[in-house]
């Protein structure tokens, strides 16, 4: 198996970790899997073109500062990014909550494509870590960056169809209003999203 492939599935794994049925928390990337359900919590299975450009908006912010942190361009501390990662939800919940209608319209879109780019500038850091962690022996780091950005693209892209999915079924089966839906979906966030917050706050203030 070639390097990009080997990080490829590396980028897929840490999005698609197995424990993330077993235990979540325990999970590499399960933080940045509830981001990405939250992004994407707000929108019907017919809609999932519109999901696949905003989650490639967010690919795109957290492969620039995953790139610039790899080439040692910028450095910020860990407690500050591990809590503004889940910052990042929270808000995206709350403006799901706030802003929610029948449907998303073109302005909102693309609103949510602009934060989306920018919060992902912010997780970009958080892969950075990792990513940087296994970079150590590689002399190249284009190629490991490039496969590991694809896998993670593809494993965000694999829970948002399963997520829409979900939807879906439930839509069909127990006509599920999209407002009783997202307000759902975002309990189940928060549930796992708020201890995260706290703790990185505690530990980002000592």
């Amino acid at each position: 198996m070639g390097l990009f492939s080997v990080y490829t599935e590396i980028g897929f794994r840490h999005i698609l970790d197995e424990r993330l049925l077993t235990n979540i928390t325990s999970a590499e990337g399960y933080d940045h899997v509830l981001f990405i359900i939250a992004l994407a919590a707000v929108y019907r299975w017919d809609e999932i073109k519109k999901v696949a450009i905003l989650v490639t908006a967010f690919t795109i912010g957290h492969s620039l500062t995953l790139a610039f942190s790899a080439l040692g361009v910028i450095r910020v501390p860990t407690s500050l990014v591990e809590f503004l990662i889940p910052l990042t939800i929270l808000l995206t919940v709350l403006y799901n909550l706030v802003t929610h209608k029948n449907s998303v319209t073109k302005r909102a879109l693309t609103y949510r494509y602009m934060v989306a780019l920018l919060f992902g500038l912010i997780h970009g850091l958080g892969f950075s870590n990792y990513l940087n962690a296994l970079l150590g022996q590689e002399e190249s780091i284009v190629v490991p960056l490039l496969g590991f950005n694809l896998g993670l693209e593809l494993g965000q892209l694999l829970v948002v169809s399963i997520l829409l999915f979900f939807h879906f079924i439930l839509d069909k089966i127990i006509k599920i209003k999209r407002k009783s839906y997202v307000l759902l979906l975002s309990i189940f966030v928060l549930f796992f999203t708020l201890p995260i917050l706290i703790s990185a706050f505690r530990a980002f203030i000592n």
